[in-house]
């Protein structure tokens, strides 16, 4: 209960505090890349049940001829680096975090198709809220292997409490500041998780 009462607290305050900074935002999308402004995905929350997660959008919706997407390598603006190295795109998951679906920390909410690949273990991770930061975020986050990310989250799980939240949300601030580990070495955002026996 606590943990939710400063989620709605801390959430609704940066909602209002960093409007302008939202907006400004918001303005430089749509300049940029274009309509929609959001990212929105379904997502798996606690207990696995999907929710609809909403960041700024980073990429264009350019294709090949065929009519496929290109790579996020090639899709990836400038200015969508620049909101991922700043960590600025995740801004709207406030919205997730004060509605409920998302707690400021916790373990990130991953695809829905990674679902399915998880061990018995690895599943644990949606004992609790998906986090808008968390253990692995702050301990190696795009630098991890994924076998490493699921341990950690496993970790948090077993041993979350208000302090180590504290503690987490402070060393994003340091991470973020630093802009570490953003992405992942060789690919401009995080690889896929391909199942355990890859």
């Amino acid at each position: 209960m606590l943990k939710r009462i400063f989620d709605i607290i801390v959430s609704g305050t940066l909602i209002i505090v960093l409007l302008p900074v939202i907006v400004l935002i918001y303005c430089g999308v749509r300049l940029k890349l274009g309509a929609p402004v959001f990212f929105k995905q379904l997502r798996p929350g606690r207990n696995a049940e999907l929710f609809e997660l909403i960041k700024f959008r980073t990429m264009l919706d350019a294709q090949d001829k065929a009519g496929t997407l290109l790579s996020d390598e090639e899709r990836l603006t400038d200015f969508g680096r620049l909101l991922r190295a700043t960590s600025l795109d995740e801004l709207p998951e406030l919205w997730n975090v004060f509605k409920g679906n998302m707690s400021l920390v916790g373990p990130r909410p991953l695809l829905e198709e990674y679902l399915p690949l998880y061990s018995p273990e690895q599943s644990r991770r949606h004992e609790v809220r998906p986090g808008v930061t968390g253990w692995a975020q702050v301990n190696g986050r795009n630098n991890l292997s994924w076998p490493e990310r699921f341990r950690m989250d496993v970790w948090y799980v077993e041993n979350q409490s208000f302090w180590l939240d504290l503690k987490i949300l402070l060393m994003t601030v340091k991470k973020v500041f630093l802009r570490e580990d953003i992405n992942q070495s060789g690919h401009a955002t995080a690889e896929k998780f391909k199942g355990n026996d890859k």
